[in-house]
């Protein structure tokens, strides 16, 4: 958790910088007389129709590129047929929740802005998923369901982790700009999410630090929902996955859901 904090710190300090630099360029490009991109969005292409004089009349266009936002940092909950109590089944993966987080970013998107008020936009990127367990197992590789062995050691750190690239679809909702340059924002759409590992890192003094890596029987292809809302650049997330977490018989039933604070939301 704390290599999670410092990092987050960094991004939401580079977010900061990111977005007071936007701020101090945005009066500079408004005053072009020809808007080809929106700072957040990356390049734009109007293709709006013209009128006699050869003026744009709509300002709906294309806009995309290279990113860095949607820093999402917050902590996870595991729903076993939607309860927030583990059954007997799931027991062993019982966990720490003020040690259980989430973290994910979006590097890439690309998407049509229909006004200054409504864009839709599909987005690329990576989250974690990091579950701080209680008890004093090895969640065990390469078994064709999820399995575990008891261990007479006593961990100061056993976390049981996965890693995703993401890819959203986001319907995007957003104010006027108020007297600062500020607004707010609303963001919803469905989620897809491919596996790229599962991990298992553990501490002790017998043992000393080891890792392990392996699918641990996440599941391949996950798929759910994503809520932000928030102003200016900062605000709150909210995201549910609708299938099983993994893809093993006794976990029948059991996701995940994630909940915290986000940096950037163009």
């Amino acid at each position: 958790m704390k290599s999670l904090l410092l990092t987050a710190f960094l991004v939401s300090g580079l977010t900061i910088a990111t977005v007071e630099t936007a701020s101090a360029q945005q009066d500079s490009l408004k005053k072009m007389k020809s808007k080809q991109f929106e700072v957040g969005e990356g390049i734009g292409i109007n293709i709006g129709k013209r009128d006699s004089t050869g003026k744009i009349t709509s300002k709906g266009r294309f806009v995309g590129g290279i990113t860095f936002t949607r820093v999402d940092l917050g902590f996870s909950r595991l729903v076993d047929n939607g309860s927030f109590t583990l059954s007997p089944e799931n027991d062993f993966l019982d966990y720490k929740g003020g040690k259980t987080s989430t973290f994910s970013f979006d590097i890439v998107q690309m998407g049509y802005r229909f006004n200054q008020h409504f864009k839709i936009y599909v987005a690329g990127g990576f989250d974690w998923t990091h579950i701080r367990l209680r008890k004093n197992i090895t969640i065990q590789k390469d078994q064709p369901q999820l399995s575990y062995t008891d261990d007479a050691v006593e961990y100061s750190k056993n976390r049981f982790s996965s890693s995703y690239v993401h890819i959203p679809l986001n319907f995007e909702l957003r104010t006027k700009e108020n007297d600062k340059g500020n607004r707010f924002y609303f963001v919803i759409g469905p989620e897809v999410g491919f596996l790229l590992n599962g991990k298992v890192k553990q501490v002790s003094e017998e043992k000393g630090k080891e890792k392990f890596k392996d699918d641990y029987r996440f599941q391949a292809f996950r798929y759910g929902g994503t809520a932000r809302f928030g102003y200016n650049g900062l605000g709150f997330f909210a995201k549910v996955y609708a299938n099983d977490m993994f893809a093993s018989e006794p976990q029948k039933g059991l996701t995940n859901m994630s909940f915290g604070i986000t940096f950037g939301l163009n």
